[in-house]
């Protein structure tokens, strides 16, 4: 297992990672939030299980996963464009430790849940901690009472020993959804406490979405030209 590399180790942090799952939610929520909190690189991480598969955007490599710092919040993000498919243990292995070694005091994780609903936008919430409960509630969050939760957040929340939450935003597409993410960026604003106004926030995201769209078509593009080169080996 190839160990995450980072070029600082702030202790006592509260971690949010988001892989991409249905709507893309985690994916462009986290980078949204990179953005907006002026985050920076501490680390990068890719998965040697997986094919070798990167992204150019604006003439810079985007890293598979990429670690990001906050320190007026002292807030690490993991943002991931990398799907973990097949590898959702391993990449729950990491992310946990990644908690040991900068002795995070609480896990975030951030997935879309799918719904045929047309009515307004709501995230729901589980939390391994009661005492969170409230905080959630207050922030505009329903307990999650039901559901089936798969992927990498279904493997931290088996795993993870630390107060972990997973915050689900509904969606009704499994296509990027910027709208969902903004949700998740209102939630996380009021239960974090990041004192900013998330509701001009929208458009950006929406250009976010656009821009992880055309990163993961290239990525599905790279796949399949793999693919056809491996069939015509075999041929």
């Amino acid at each position: 297992m190839t160990e995450i590399q980072l070029s600082q180790k702030p202790k006592g942090v509260t971690i949010i990672e988001g892989f991409p799952g249905f709507g893309l939610v985690g994916t462009i929520a986290t980078g949204f939030l990179i953005d907006h909190l002026k985050c920076e690189k501490i680390g990068t991480h890719w998965f040697e299980e997986l094919p070798a598969t990167l992204a150019v955007h604006d003439n810079k490599i985007v890293d598979p996963v990429g670690i990001y710092y906050s320190k007026q919040y002292n807030l690490v993000i993991l943002h991931s464009i990398a799907s973990a498919n097949g590898i959702e243990w391993i990449a729950a292995d990491h992310v946990m430790e990644l908690c040991k070694v900068l002795d995070a005091k609480e896990l975030i994780s951030i997935e879309g849940v799918g719904s045929q609903k047309a009515e307004k936008q709501r995230a729901f919430y589980y939390s391994s901690v009661d005492k969170n409960a409230k905080a959630l509630e207050k922030a505009g969050m329903e307990k999650l009472k039901e559901g089936i939760v798969i992927g990498v957040t279904a493997s931290l929340l088996l795993k993870v020993k630390i107060p972990h939450v997973a915050i689900f935003a509904e969606t009704h597409t499994n296509l990027p959804d910027s709208k969902a993410a903004a949700k998740v960026i209102e939630v996380l604003d009021k239960y974090l406490g990041f004192e900013v106004d998330y509701k001009p926030l929208l458009k950006q995201a929406e250009e976010f979405e656009t821009k992880i769209k055309s990163l993961m078509e290239k990525q599905a593009s790279a796949h399949e030209i793999k693919d056809k080169k491996q069939l015509s080996y075999i041929s």
